[in-house]
């Protein structure tokens, strides 16, 4: 609803989003707005638009004929083309570049919820004519320019259990808020692997998800998968593969330069919500009745620090650090030459700097964070001091 909209990150940057000869991609799981922020950003657009979606058989066909006179014909006399959900259309990519090509004033704008399909459909045809931009759920940051820094500290436990879809955060109630989790789960979350991968309804998927929700913060074992779900390794790697690429998880690596000490060849994973994790494992429960508090904390960091990277164009690689005699980091941001080491604690806790890490890497920033200084590191950004 309109009183319920939380005003997005990009809606401030719309002019630099919609330039003429580039076609703005913008790509993020389902049911995080994508469709709702094209329509703020193409609001008041002086020109004729034309807005459809990928399961328009009529729009289908006119791309499918890759035919340049077709497609003009079709599409060329509008000013700005919106198309949601793109990635149901095959070959769009060589159809949107001879539009740009023929038509450089034209305005595009696509979507869709699949960056396995989307991408790999635009990505060599627009090469150099597009934009790509990430939509997350709604960020703490969002929130803040919304309602304030003290709004966050009321709503923390909230976010920590139920997550920031929109729906989930325009909903007063935790009733509501869990019912939409467990649609989002059951109608919503697999659906572009379904129909991308022909994998059918495959129970293994769901399986994989929940033997991952209760691993956060600790390196996977594909083998240990493998074993559980009775499955080949190398289907577990195809899984986790599309489960990132539809936009549940996350997958980090291990950091190292110099010692042999360090653990690189395992990986942890991350739900990029953590109200999709809790409804993975179907657990709605207040944070006193849980035992899976420092997991909820480090999800919820780590998503949410996801989307201060990106919507400050702080482009960095994402690590863990640890060795094989137990000292860790939870995340290291390699950036600009300088590497950023974080370790997440929900209660501030008196602790040194892993000695192995100050003398592998002198020069690094490091900082503990936790629920006295969260709001700096996910609002301003940059390092709190």
């Amino acid at each position: 609803m309109e009183t319920n909209w939380i005003v997005r990150h990009y809606e401030s940057e719309s002019h630099d989003l919609m330039k003429k000869g580039k076609v703005l991609v913008l790509i993020g799981p389902r049911r995080v707005g994508k469709t709702e922020l094209v329509k703020k950003l193409i609001h008041g657009f002086q020109g004729k638009i034309y807005s459809g979606t990928g399961d328009d058989l009529e729009l289908k066909e006119v791309f499918a004929s890759q035919r340049l006179q077709k497609i003009l014909t079709s599409l060329g006399s509008y000013d700005l083309l919106f198309i949601d959900e793109a990635q149901r259309i095959p070959e769009i990519g060589i159809g949107l570049k001879m539009l740009v090509d023929h038509l450089p004033q034209m305005k595009i704008i696509i979507t869709g919820s699949s960056s396995f399909n989307l991408i790999r459909e635009t990505g060599e045809p627009l090469t150099g004519r597009q934009m790509v931009k990430k939509l997350y759920p709604i960020s703490v940051s969002e929130l803040v320019n919304q309602f304030g820094g003290m709004k966050i500290n009321h709503i923390l436990d909230e976010l920590m259990i139920y997550g920031s879809y929109p729906e989930v955060i325009s909903d007063i109630s935790k009733t509501g808020k869990a019912g939409y989790l467990s649609g989002i789960r059951d109608s919503y979350l697999l659906k572009d692997i379904f129909e991308l991968e022909n994998l059918r309804h495959s129970p293994k998927l769901m399986e994989l998800l929940k033997l991952l929700a209760f691993q956060i913060g600790h390196e996977v074992s594909l083998n240990e998968l493998s074993n559980n779900l009775g499955i080949a390794k190398q289907s577990i790697e195809r899984y986790l593969s599309l489960l990132e690429q539809a936009y549940v998880i996350r997958k980090v690596g291990g950091f190292s330069r110099n010692l042999r000490t360090e653990v690189t060849k395992t990986a942890r994973y991350y739900f990029l919500d953590n109200g999709i994790r809790n409804a993975v494992i179907n657990n709605f429960n207040d944070l006193s009745s849980r035992n899976d508090t420092g997991m909820l904390w480090e999800n919820f960091l780590f998503s949410e620090r996801l989307k201060v990277l990106e919507y400050n164009k702080m482009y960095s690689s994402l690590y863990f650090w640890r060795t094989y005699d137990r000292k860790e980091i939870d995340l290291i941001e390699d950036r600009n030459g300088t590497l950023h080491a974080f370790e997440f604690k929900y209660k501030p806790v008196k602790e040194k700097i892993p000695e192995a890490w100050l003398q592998a890497y002198p020069g690094s920033v490091y900082k503990q964070i936790n629920k006295e200084n969260f709001l700096e590191f996910l609002v301003l950004g940059e390092e709190v001091e």
